[in-house]
């Protein structure tokens, strides 16, 4: 970037573009041709689309007709999938005693959920001391306790088993799926919803102008009428005179 020049990357839209000609594609991906661009702007204007520049630089550069807030919404679309693609989950852990109040336990769940909620697996381990050892079956119950209590954020992966002196459980997050796809479909609702929105307000704004043509254009006309029906009824009076 240079000092006091700021570069955006985002494609230039409508009345941005300023070359005198674009190569064409049409909504559907139909190849147009090189034409002016203000055509290109009009039958933007006439299918309610954008003109939208997607190959700026290639010679005409390259403009394509479509919904852009459309355009946008499926841009962000990719770029989280790819993100999500991309990321591999942690694996948190959270350690607890075998005889630990209730207060400390609520505590040390709400990190789990937390843990879960945000993609992770967990890896939660009881430590045993002592005659604790020999007694694991209070460990088992401690941690199948927790599986249930966090069952709506996660599952059991891993089920409890003893390793030396401690006693592991793995959990892992659930719901995340169908999570991001019902806000998928809420978005799309939304922009749907919106682009409707704006096209009946261009409708409207198109009839009212019409309508205002028309009434002015009947204006215009009525004068002329009145005239002329005067200049007729003196005509037919001077004759009636002869």
């Amino acid at each position: 970037m240079r000092i006091g020049v700021i570069i955006s990357d985002e494609p230039r839209i409508n009345d941005e573009i300023r070359v005198p000609q674009v190569r064409l594609i049409g909504p559907k991906g139909e190849q147009v041709g090189v034409i002016a661009t203000a055509v290109a702007l009009n039958l933007a204007k006439e299918a309610n689309l954008d003109l939208v520049e997607v190959a700026p630089n290639a010679k005409p550069p390259v403009a394509k007709l479509i919904d852009y807030g459309k355009f946008k919404y499926n841009e962000k679309i990719k770029a989280r999938e790819a993100r999500r693609n991309q990321s591999t989950a942690e694996i948190k852990e959270i350690r607890f005693r075998l005889k630990i109040d209730d207060h400390d336990f609520e505590v040390k769940k709400g990190h789990v959920t937390r843990f879960l909620n945000g993609g992770d697996k967990v890896k939660v381990t009881i430590m045993l001391r002592g005659r604790e050892q020999s007694r694991p079956i209070g460990g088992v119950e401690l941690l199948q306790r927790l599986a249930a209590d966090v069952e709506e954020f996660g599952t059991v992966e891993s089920q409890p088993k003893q390793e030396g002196r401690n006693i592991i459980m793995t959990l892992a997050p659930k719901g995340k799926k169908v999570h991001t796809q019902s806000e998928q479909r809420r978005r799309g609702d939304q922009s749907r919803a919106e682009r409707q929105a704006r096209q009946a307000a261009r409708l409207a704004a198109k009839q009212e102008a019409q309508a205002q043509a028309v009434a002015e254009a009947n204006a215009k006309i009525a004068p002329q009428t009145s005239e002329q029906k005067n200049n007729t009824k003196e005509g037919s009076n001077a004759e009636d005179e002869k």
